[in-house]
């Protein structure tokens, strides 16, 4: 049975907090699970029952996110990974898994990058290693929504620019995936301080995914479908890290953790425990052989 803990931080006059799920019998290093800009804490119920019985299970409400404090203006990514490390510091833990998801990837693939010898295995899922005029347009439009008021275009407009709603291309659980996606925008419009501050981040203060990382075994794993950043695109920033894995996980999009939660959890624990990852439910025989084939281009448009 795991115990939970939840403690508060402060990093450059910012409070946050963060909650870990220990695990008595835990065979590798906590896990450390960063999300979307606007998911909290509490949000993931499937890493804790897949990766729970074999690690603590570390979740954050981190600057700028959830109950925290909100972030100063300018660039933030330093003192996010600064509250990450200090989160590190805090476990009292040489080393910890990182596991980072869409924003999460971005901030997980930072913090990577400046404090390597602090991170035992990196997995990242749904990279935005490129975003479009496009995109960055569709998101000036839905942070502009949001600061007239009107919640429902905003939802609306996030949850369709974040899914792949192409009918040809088969994505589970889409149509329960999308009014999940629009209720949690829409809960988040009405209710976190943080929504407007983070759209405008996510359009201005942008990771830099291309300066390369050495040293930390690195998986990368994308939805077939994901219309974000494709996965020829994820893939070749995973050709990038030296040794990383690259996976395509069938019938989803960028929310491929919504979509096919247990899948990802599964692969997940098989990769911070070193377990076999080719034998993974979440990779039909079509998405193992992708692993090793060249870059095909997006798979939705």
């Amino acid at each position: 049975m795991s115990e939970e803990m939840i403690r508060c931080l402060s990093v450059g006059g910012v409070s946050y907090s963060y909650r870990r799920l220990r695990q008595p019998a835990r065979i590798t290093e906590p896990v450390l699970v960063l999300g979307g800009a606007l998911q909290g804490m509490f949000g993931w119920p499937q890493m804790e029952d897949h990766v729970g019985p074999l690690a603590d299970v570390v979740t954050a409400d981190l600057p700028g996110m959830g109950s925290a404090d909100p972030l100063p203006s300018g660039p933030s990514i330093d003192l996010v990974c600064a509250a990450i490390k200090g989160i590190i510091d805090d476990l009292d833990v040489p080393r910890i898994n990182l596991f980072g998801f869409s924003y999460g990837a971005g901030l997980a693939y930072g913090c990577a990058r400046r404090f390597p010898g602090r991170i035992a295995r990196l997995a990242l899922g749904g990279v935005p290693a490129h975003i479009s005029e496009a995109q960055k347009e569709l998101w000036r439009r839905a942070s502009d929504h949001l600061a007239h008021g009107d919640t429902e275009a905003f939802a609306t407009l996030v949850a369709e620019g974040l899914m792949c709603l192409d009918d040809r291309r088969h994505v589970a659980h889409r149509k329960l995936a999308y009014r999940y996606v629009r209720r949690s925008m829409l809960h988040a419009a009405r209710n976190s301080r943080h929504a407007i501050d983070s759209l405008r981040r996510g359009i201005s203060d942008r990771p830099d995914f291309s300066a390369g990382l050495t040293g930390i075994p690195t998986l990368v794993f994308s939805g077939e479908h994901d219309t974000v950043t494709s996965p020829a695109r994820q893939r070749h920033f995973a050709s990038t890290i030296p040794g990383s894995r690259f996976l395509t996980i069938p019938d989803a999009d960028h929310w491929v953790v919504l979509e096919r939660p247990q899948d990802v959890a599964d692969l997940a624990a098989r990769f911070f425990t070193d377990g076999p990852l080719g034998s993974a439910p979440a990779l039909a025989p079509v998405a193992r052989e992708r692993e090793e084939a060249p870059a095909a281009g997006p798979a939705c448009a």
